[in-house]
């Protein structure tokens, strides 16, 4: 089921949204967005009696974190290895605050205070209830579904600030999610490998697979509700591929994930 959040230029709603995906990852002509009765995180899935072209509607962000995204650093050992890192012995997260997050469509700002901000395509787990000390083997149990995002970083910055995360990767709109949540599917397809690839302006700049993630999905969880409580829309970022590098003004920036389809954005400066 691909949930979706959405403006006919009204308030936002929620939807599901039907019809396949074509080889580019992108909903076929045709599809249809079945209205809902409120967030299903909380009321449930509740079809209304409702339908929009997805032609006549805007997508927005899925889903809008009430408290957190959760980034996981250095979880590919080629991208750990290509920014010269070490592979952590035990999951590294920093927190992206939810005022970063944007939709598909919607505009990265690039900020005056750096020169390097660079994309970086990521597998993103949506949180479906309150949950805190998560055992791996229980991990399906709160996850309300997967989506695709772009974890933002000034580069420069996170340099200059020695390595720490939250000035480099907290500006507004340094956290793009979309275009949907699927709801089914489970840890094991990314264990077994999905596609994660990101284009600038049309070409493949990021190209990997989230069997190579270090830590899997059930992992992350139990490692960070373990520290934490999570709640219901709660985000998880799983980690980048290799291949990062900088996108300029007037760059189009698209990830692509096996079954998620592509969330698209373009920079512009802030």
């Amino acid at each position: 089921m691909r949930i979706v959040r959405f403006t006919t230029g009204e308030d936002p709603a929620y939807g599901i949204l039907t019809g396949e995906l074509d080889r580019f990852g992108q909903p076929e002509e045709d599809s249809v967005v079945v209205a809902l009765s409120g967030d299903p995180l909380y009321v449930g899935i509740k079809p209304l009696e409702q339908e929009h072209r997805l032609a006549d509607v805007r997508l927005l962000a899925p889903v809008l974190p009430r408290s957190k995204v959760v980034g996981i650093g250095r979880n590919y050992a080629a991208h750990a290895v290509e920014l010269g890192n070490d592979v952590p012995e035990e999951p590294i997260f920093f927190i992206k605050p939810n005022t970063s997050v944007i939709g598909p469509g919607d505009p990265i700002g690039y900020p005056s205070q750096s020169q390097e901000v660079h994309y970086e395509g990521e597998l993103a787990v949506v949180i479906g209830r309150i949950c805190r000390d998560v055992p791996a083997e229980k991990a399906t149990d709160v996850i309300h579904g997967y989506t695709i995002a772009n974890d933002v970083t000034a580069r420069d910055l996170q340099r200059k600030d020695k390595g720490r995360f939250s000035r480099a990767k907290g500006f507004d709109s340094f956290c793009p999610l979309g275009p949907w949540i699927e709801t089914d599917l489970d840890p094991h397809d990314f264990a077994e490998g999905r596609s994660v690839q990101t284009f600038l302006n049309g070409d493949v700049v990021q190209d990997g697979s989230t069997r190579d993630m270090v830590f899997d999905i059930p992992t992350l969880i139990a490692h960070v509700s373990s520290v934490m409580t999570l709640l219901p829309g709660d985000v998880i970022l799983t980690g980048t591929p290799e291949g990062v590098g900088p996108m300029n003004i007037g760059d189009e920036v698209e990830v692509s994930i096996a079954g998620l389809g592509t969330l698209t954005n373009k920079v512009v400066q802030r």
